[in-house]
């Protein structure tokens, strides 16, 4: 129950062209009363054998889409039905989402009761093995979005239960097999922008022309991304009437530095390039903070795109306008805030993306669900497996929901003053581990998922979240790839690299924290807890 089956349900029949029925309505119109009723009057069983009935009758029928209660594969001979005239998919749900989901729902008999969470437990130990036995698709949801749980279904469907003729004609997704765009905006006013989320952005002429608006345009890229994509890009641009001039920097967090930023000026100066001038960041995170500040600084401002090919530039770095370049005793302590004309997140790029930057990705994903969002968290918990294994559409889900997010806090506090602070989850430690390490020893990701692991374990010790949060933090950036023990930088060292921050005011280190898990909370904490936070994850 409350696992999406009706609303999945009817807008799949829509794209197949079938009829939708459902099995629950299907009882309350011929008896006349509505299922709680039945179960008050005759009790469960009574219901279970109606339901039985009702199942053997519609499982006969052609061309419809079926969703049926909860409790349908109870009875054996409804699960012989159900697997053996069709095709059956299980939506499978967290007990967390279905609480979420069904908590003002009171059409659910089952579920008035004391403890609702306990019984959503006992049915899952007795039902989850049924699902299993009768299912032929497994697809795990989280935060409901229609759209990517029938594209799934759709992608995962026999081709003679799929045709090649159905796709998503939807505003929000836009799909025919692989292919699919996205379309969302950062409303600031005047310096608003559109983020394009989609597939082979880089060769489609359309949008370039559409989104770069300089005739001159300057490409800045590294030695890892260059070989891969800077060609493509400079075709389609020179197609379209484009003069194009490329910058390729040395790959790694360690060139996030001063005299990089001399080598792009370097260049723009050299081949004359004006302030009409459009400045590409082809990469990850590195180029796009260094070519956005670049651009804020050239000719006191000249317009930029981000073209992000990481995990992390597409669902964190690229949305927002935070430039700059890091300095020996901090990082990213000399910047600027200055916004993109547009970001176009090509989900191609990822196909070559090494896994560690897949999984430092991931963490800025996790991080989305963690402070503001607990049923996307759901979701990435369940669909963890698939977005290591590159899968289009979890992806494409992730960074969709990550930029929404990310989207609408910038939109708020564009320039930090408060509630954009909480997008800092775990990087107040993770910052730390960079500098006292190195710069380009741990990825930037590698480090943030660890100081989340560090940040929940804070959040717990000052009674914010419970052992069961704080757990599930660690279970998801392990099962993500990404470290969960942080380094030995010594306790007075790591001290000395929190207070270098740009959240900090007067000397006292500020921590995002976890207030519960799904809630962002700012804080200081007492020097003696933060300490126990140090040695606990240093030495588990």
């Amino acid at each position: 129950m409350g696992s999406g089956k009706t609303t999945v349900g009817r807008a799949l029949a829509k794209k197949l062209h079938k009829r939708f029925i459902d099995s629950d309505h299907e009882i309350e119109a011929r008896t006349g009363v509505s299922i709680p009723v039945i179960f008050e009057i005759e009790g469960e069983a009574s219901f279970r054998q109606r339901e039985a009935e009702t199942i053997a009758e519609l499982t006969a029928l052609d061309d419809v889409v079926l969703a049926t209660g909860g409790g349908a594969i109870l009875n054996e001979k409804s699960r012989q039905y159900l697997h053996e005239r069709g095709t059956v998919i299980y939506l499978r749900a967290g007990i967390n989402s279905i609480l979420q989901r069904t908590r003002n729902d009171k059409n659910r008999p089952l579920l008035r009761t004391v403890d609702p969470r306990k019984k959503l437990e006992e049915l899952e130990v007795q039902r989850h093995p049924l699902y299993q036995e009768v299912a032929h698709l497994v697809i795990e949801t989280g935060r409901p979005n229609v759209q990517f749980l029938v594209q799934t279904i759709l992608d995962k469907l026999a081709p003679a239960s799929s045709p090649q003729h159905v796709h998503s004609t939807n505003t929000d997704m836009q799909s025919s097999g692989s292919s699919f765009r996205h379309d969302l905006r950062v409303d600031l006013g005047a310096r608003s922008y559109p983020i394009t989320i989609g597939t082979d952005l880089l060769s489609d002429q359309v949008l370039l022309q559409d989104q770069i608006k300089g005739q001159r345009v300057a490409i800045v890229t590294n030695t890892v991304v260059a070989p891969l994509y800077l060609a493509t890009l400079e075709k389609t641009l020179r197609s379209i009437g484009k003069d194009v001039v490329s910058v390729i920097l040395p790959d790694g967090e360690e060139h996030k530095e001063w005299s990089n930023l001399m080598v792009i000026f370097d260049v723009l100066l050299e081949k004359k390039c004006d302030r009409k001038t459009t400045l590409v960041a082809l990469g990850g995170g590195v180029i796009g903070d260094m070519t956005g500040f670049a651009a804020s600084a050239y000719m006191r401002g000249v317009p930029f795109v981000q073209v992000p090919t990481t995990l992390l530039s597409q669902v964190d770095s690229s949305v927002g306008g935070k430039t700059g370049i890091n300095h020996p005793l901090g990082k990213n302590m000399i910047g600027a805030f200055y916004q993109p004309e547009a970001v176009l997140a090509d989900i191609s790029s990822l196909s070559t993306l090494p896994d560690n930057e897949l999984s430092a990705g991931l963490a800025e994903v996790i991080k989305h669900g963690a402070i503001i969002d607990p049923a996307f968290f759901d979701w990435i918990e369940a669909n963890i497996t698939q977005l290591r294994a590159k899968d289009t559409h979890a992806l494409s889900y992730a960074i969709q929901r990550s930029c929404e997010i990310k989207a609408d806090i910038v939109r708020q506090d564009e320039r930090e003053g408060g509630l954009r602070a909480i997008l800092n989850f775990g990087h107040t430690f993770g910052h730390a581990i960079e500098s006292g390490l190195g710069y380009g020893k741990w990825l930037h990701g590698e480090a943030v998922g660890c100081g989340m692991v560090m940040a929940a374990d804070l959040s717990y010790r000052l009674g914010y979240i419970d052992y069961v949060a704080r757990t599930r933090i660690k279970q998801l950036v392990e099962a993500a790839g990404l470290p969960s023990v942080a380094p030995d930088l010594g306790e007075q060292r790591w001290l000395d690299l929190m207070e270098v921050d740009k959240k900090n005011e007067g000397g006292q280190i500020k921590f995002i924290l976890l207030k519960p898990l799904g809630t962002a909370h700012i804080t200081t904490v007492p020097k003696e807890i933060l300490l126990q936070t140090l040695r606990h994850c240093i030495l588990q």
